[in-house]
């Protein structure tokens, strides 16, 4: 197939437009770390941060370093939203958060890894090329146009996300309401809001206008005569979201999409009325289209992959957590436990048990306990601080999980050393006992 058609050139304004709103919702995820006190608990607090295996070497600032970090990724977010050196102020941005991104998991969230997809695609998007400072300087960067494979890369993205997020919730667990039930129940405390979440049929509800609005709403903002109404309902589904999951600038991200999908003249008169529309619809195509098509190509392929390898795996990713990131499966299940780190000195045999509150923050007490990764992480920097102290130890963990209000069931093998266990990286870990899912929920 040829690759052309990816270059048929078509009015820029939602790219435009798009960008000035991604900049200002990157400047407030930023600015908005600091003052809601994200940035103490998840980076500053703790005495080490739970990395994505293999970057060990991220790690957040000494002090109050990375207050200063995340006050000048803030400023990036200004330069993108005016378009001043807008690649440059890009480019800094995108290292910026994938760096924060990999170097802590304690707050792991599916929404800050589609911030960073979105922010390699407009690292390579000519977002630049219209109400922007570079333009004003430079009149000749200054175009109407921009390629369609800029809104295919934007709509097929979308596509993935919404579409696995939908896959993933046809388990009987979600299905029945459980999940949906205990999510409500969490929210009891909300003002005004809260008890009327607690009424039988809201979880019914949000189980089903969750999955139908996940796997429609991209088709239906596609079709003509459903946008409008699909995109109120995505004004609704997303507000609700903010408003009781507290999730930060997605709901507000997932809106500025909507952008691409409605016709170009709508998004020219309605925000850019003064730009020249572009409607010659003129095939451009650039010396480096073959790797643009290849890029675009090898990305599309990677993220339809990524979220299928669990099932390569042993087990369930609702139990093992193995495959579960970077795959679009949000807030599909409810996670406690408990856990004891039994330390066992080589030479003497003596054993103690580890008071994690001197290692760890009380977050990563929480989280610790239900994420088999960070087990094996944990064991790992026991084992690196007792060598320090002249010490060869092993540890040994008791942990307990329930996922969505079972009964509390053992969750690691308790006679493994996990200090001298590899880590595997593309399979299964076999000191994570098997799957207690099928057992009988609790009352």
């Amino acid at each position: 197939m040829s690759i052309c058609f990816l270059f048929r050139q078509t009015d820029n304004s939602a790219l435009i437009v798009f960008r000035i709103f991604f900049g200002i919702l990157i400047t407030l995820e930023a600015w908005g770390a600091i003052f809601t006190g994200w940035i103490k608990r998840t980076l500053i607090e703790p005495q080490f941060t739970f990395n994505f295996i293999g970057l060990d070497f991220l790690q957040p600032l000494p002090g109050n370093g990375m207050y200063f970090y995340f006050f000048l990724m803030g400023c990036l977010g200004v330069l993108v939203t005016i378009g001043y050196k807008y690649r440059w102020s890009m480019a800094g941005f995108t290292t910026m958060w994938a760096a924060v991104y990999f170097m802590q998991k304690t707050s792991y969230n599916n929404h800050y890894y589609l911030l960073l997809l979105i922010c390699v695609f407009m690292l390579i998007a000519p977002a630049n090329r219209y109400a922007s400072i570079d333009t004003r300087l430079n009149p000749k960067l200054k175009k109407a146009n921009m390629p369609v494979w800029i809104k295919y890369f934007i709509i097929l993205q979308l596509f993935i996300v919404y579409t696995y997020a939908a896959i993933a919730k046809l388990y009987p667990d979600w299905l029945d309401g459980t999940m949906p039930t205990l999510l409500m129940q969490s929210k009891a405390n909300l003002p005004i809001i809260g008890q009327w979440l607690q009424a039988v049929w809201v979880p019914k509800v949000v189980a089903y206008y969750g999955i139908f609005f996940d796997l429609l709403v991209v088709p239906l903002l596609l079709f003509k005569p459903t946008r409008k109404f699909t995109f109120f309902a995505a004004v609704f589904f997303h507000l609700f979201n903010s408003l009781v999951f507290h999730i930060g600038i997605f709901p507000y991200l997932s809106l500025a999409f909507c952008l691409f999908f409605f016709p170009v003249k709508t998004i020219h008169k309605t925000f850019l009325k003064k730009k020249t529309f572009y409607k010659e619809n003129q095939l451009e195509i650039p010396k480096n289209a073959k790797f643009i098509a290849v890029f675009f190509s090898v990305w599309m392929l990677i993220q339809v992959a990524l979220p299928l390898r669990h099932w390569f795996i042993n087990d369930d990713v609702l139990w093992t957590e193995e495959g579960h990131r970077l795959s679009w499966r949000m807030m599909l299940r409810s996670k406690s436990g408990t856990s004891t780190f039994i330390v066992k000195d080589k030479k003497t045999g003596k054993q103690e048990a580890i008071k994690k509150a001197d290692y760890l923050s009380e977050k990563q007490q929480r989280r610790i306990a239900t994420k088999p990764d960070m087990i094996w992480q944990f064991a790992q920097h026991l084992k690196k601080e007792y060598a320090k102290k002249g010490k060869a130890i092993e540890v040994y963990v008791h942990a307990n999980v329930s996922v969505n209000g079972r009964p509390y069931t053992n969750f690691i093998d308790s006679k493994v050393d996990l200090a001298a266990e590899p880590w595997p990286y593309f399979g299964h870990a076999e000191w994570i006992l098997p799957s207690a899912l099928d057992k009988n929920k609790s009352d």
